[in-house]
């Protein structure tokens, strides 16, 4: 493990108020937040829209199974806890390619005993090792509905790794009646000036990083039964009515959940 070169699981940990954060990573953190100094309630609002799906998919879908890819340093309200406080029987694999995530994960993603919880050393950029994987295999039943839940993680894939391709790749292997859950950072919400400073901060941050459109984002979704209210951004998914949101451009992050037919 090489701490000095910052990860985006290690980053996004010191924008939740976490401690498991290196020097280079507090660095490219405070780099993005230079031009975009929203970014941490961008962070916490993308969490609460996982936690949002998450209770949809379990209690309203009846999803029991989940493959949460680039899952992150463990905090409150993982996938686990929230589908197995639901159904206890959900079974759960997290996939991440950093080693303190591999090493918190272990000793803290603890499942119910009726369900099962496995995290996977694997990248996203790789989905062939992800679904032939033998702890998936042994967790999850690809014969039946899996929850694919791609969560602020395909903003880190730019253009050249063909990152529509790898999505496709997924949920093709997955059956009819599973469901994609996806965040990501868009440029909707800024103007053309704002838009170059965050990607030159990007750039300065030392990871690679690509805001997309709605109408790039809708790509990933084309032949899927998008849940309502469909694309939007994360702050107006669903959100609950007891507390105030956040306006759109203030989290710039859109957000949609749909089945694959």
């Amino acid at each position: 493990m090489d701490t000095t070169k910052p990860h985006p699981a290690r980053r996004y940990d010191y924008w939740l108020g976490g401690k498991d954060n290196f020097e280079a990573d507090r660095e490219s953190a405070d780099a993005v937040a230079e031009a975009f100094p929203t970014v941490r309630l961008a962070a916490v609002e993308n969490r609460n829209f996982l936690r949002r799906a998450i209770r949809f998919l379990t209690a309203e879908a009846g999803i029991r199974q989940f493959l949460d890819i680039g899952t992150g340093l463990p905090t409150a309200g993982n996938v686990h806890e929230i589908a197995q406080g639901i159904a206890p029987e959900s079974r759960i694999v997290y996939v991440d390619n950093d080693p303190i995530v591999l090493v918190h994960a272990r000793d803290l993603l603890n499942s119910s005993p009726q369900g099962a919880t496995t995290y996977l050393d694997a990248d996203l950029r790789d989905p062939q090792r992800i679904l032939t994987h033998p702890d998936l295999l042994a967790t999850l039943d690809l014969s039946r509905p899996v929850a694919l839940m791609l969560v602020a993680v395909l903003h880190f894939i730019t253009d050249d790794q063909r990152p529509y391709e790898l999505v496709r790749q997924l949920s093709d292997a997955l059956p009819s009646g599973s469901y994609l859950a996806m965040t990501h950072a868009t440029s909707d919400y800024i103007d053309p000036e704002d838009v170059a400073r965050t990607e030159e901060s990007n750039r300065r941050s030392g990871i690679p990083f690509r805001l997309r459109s709605s109408a790039e984002f809708a790509r990933f979704f084309e032949g899927f039964e998008l849940v309502a209210p469909g694309i939007a951004p994360v702050t107006a998914w669903r959100p609950e009515e007891w507390r105030p949101h956040p306006r759109a451009e203030a989290v710039s992050m859109l957000g949609a959940l749909a089945r694959i037919p």
